[in-house]
């Protein structure tokens, strides 16, 4: 049967990288990352790990939607050509990944046998930063659907793919709809690496930062939604 075996590259730091993940990279007869913009892969080049990558694919695409199906349907080709896949992606496979939720949902159907090792994502780290206790209550959400936010949210809620100026332009104007422009939240950057940089900045500082790309993400501490209802 037709396998593809999914692994996490950890939040950043090659240390994070679980001893399933590193062997099953290590050992892969084929190679493919979502993406090869990731702090993991210097380390995976530097031990002799050979790779392709679905960089290209980003140019082509219209749209995130689109470029995630792209990638999915080669993917499944290329299983049910007979290679034995080990596809990587940032983090864990199951936080936030949006091709390993279109997989799990097409691989059966298609006949191929899907394995998901799990990993290490961002959350922990972010977690352990602040001193989050997820027992508690928390949302993780895309900025892509920063609009679907209830309007009352009573725990904290970690947001993601604030992945440039642009979408962390639109994540503060979304978000200062429901909250003061001076509401305090947590902005991380490079969590787990070497510079790793956390700071707490009024909201309407967001998308004046210089340092917004692929690796930041936001905590919004536990509020009620809605002007003059901080909690």
């Amino acid at each position: 049967m037709a396998k593809i075996t999914v692994v996490g590259l950890g939040p950043g730091d090659f240390s994070l990288l679980t001893l399933a993940a590193w062997e099953t990279l290590r050992g892969a007869s084929r190679l493919i990352l979502r993406t090869a913009v990731h702090p993991t892969v210097a380390e995976l080049k530097r031990r002799g790990i050979t790779f392709v990558s679905y960089d290209g694919y980003y140019e082509r695409a219209s749209d995130f939607s689109s470029l995630y199906a792209a990638i999915v349907a080669d993917l499944l080709a290329q299983a049910k050509a007979g290679c034995a896949l080990v596809y990587a992606v940032p983090g864990s496979p199951l936080v936030a990944e949006r091709t390993v939720s279109l997989l799990r949902e097409r691989a059966l159907e298609a006949g191929v046998e899907l394995t998901i090792l799990p990993g290490m994502s961002f959350v922990e780290i972010f977690c352990a930063r602040l001193g989050i206790d997820p027992i508690a209550g928390l949302t993780i959400i895309d900025a892509a659907d920063i609009e679907r936010l209830p309007t009352g949210l009573f725990t904290g809620c970690i947001v993601t793919q604030v992945y440039s100026p642009a979408v962390a332009s639109e994540t503060k104007l979304s978000l200062m709809e429901h909250l003061p422009d001076e509401y305090e939240i947590v902005y991380a950057h490079n969590l787990g690496l070497s510079d790793e940089s956390i700071r707490r900045i009024p909201l309407y500082q967001l998308d004046r930062q210089t340092d917004v790309d692929h690796l930041m993400s936001l905590y919004l501490p536990p509020q009620t939604l809605g002007k003059g209802k901080i909690a």
